[in-house]
């Protein structure tokens, strides 16, 4: 009686190397993103991020390598590749999606619906220790034309409301949002407007930025500017233009609402 001896291909080296490297990276990236959300905010702090991808890159570039290799050489190991794969795109593409967003976006981390006199921010004690003692600088006229390109909806809020109803209307949007209100002064005194200080935070790394809330009452009702701007860093991937907008969206489903 003779034995049949079966020789299997070996598994790729590759392959498995590139599912370990896609899993320490997103560990490294789970771990250094938790860090980042319960600490300070800084530049500084954004490096182990940015390292974490560093091996999710190589993890990438393995698991090409092991399909390479599976496809020459017939070993083993295209469902630990095609896993590795799929779990470096996943990671991958968040930063794909900022580049992108880099490339096309005005280079801007300060957007208001008035481009000509932007809101002004409080200098208040509270507001001041809520922003820890920082006040968005001005930002010059050639930005500010920029931003009126790149983000064109970023428009002044008018309301056939009078000022009054248009300060609270604005207060429970800000609130409405999630938004942190600092303080607020209703309509009237020598200029006649009113105006909202408050603090928003992002939804997955906790970045701060700071916002204001301008409301001046005109002939036939009110109308309502609003500055966002953030702490860190000098571009803000399009997240005060989207809290700009939302906050729009919010007051005229207020006003509806009414």
């Amino acid at each position: 009686m003779h034995r049949r001896l079966v020789f299997e291909e070996p598994i790729s080296r590759a392959a498995i190397w590139s599912r370990r490297l896609a899993l320490f990276g997103l560990t490294v990236v789970a771990l250094a993103v938790l860090i980042f959300r319960f600490g300070q905010p800084s530049l500084e702090r954004l490096a182990p991020i940015a390292g974490a991808y560093i091996f999710v890159l190589l993890a990438f570039l393995l698991a090409l390598a092991a399909f390479v290799r599976i496809w020459q050489d017939g070993h083993r190991g295209i469902g630990i590749a095609v896993q590795a794969f799929v779990l470096c795109l996943l990671l991958l593409v968040p930063v794909a999606y900022a580049g992108f967003q880099l490339a096309t976006l005005p280079l801007i981390a300060d957007v208001s619906t008035d481009i000509a006199e932007p809101p002004a921010f409080s200098r208040s004690r509270v507001a001041l220790a809520a922003r820890e003692g920082r006040v968005p600088p001005d930002v010059p006229a050639e930005r500010r034309a920029a931003q009126r390109q790149g983000y064109p909806k970023a428009l002044p809020i008018v309301l056939e409301l009078p000022a009054e109803v248009a300060y609270d209307i604005a207060r429970k949007a800000s609130v409405n949002l999630g938004w942190q209100v600092l303080e607020g002064a209703a309509p009237g005194g020598r200029s006649g407007a009113g105006r909202l200080d408050a603090v928003a935070r992002s939804r997955v790394l906790r970045l701060v930025d700071d916002i204001t809330i301008r409301i001046r009452p005109r002939a036939d009702g009110s109308r309502i500017d609003i500055r966002s701007a953030s702490r860190l860093g000098g571009f803000d991937f399009g997240a005060n233009a989207k809290r700009i907008a939302a906050f729009e969206e919010e007051v005229k489903l207020l006003v509806e609402l009414r």
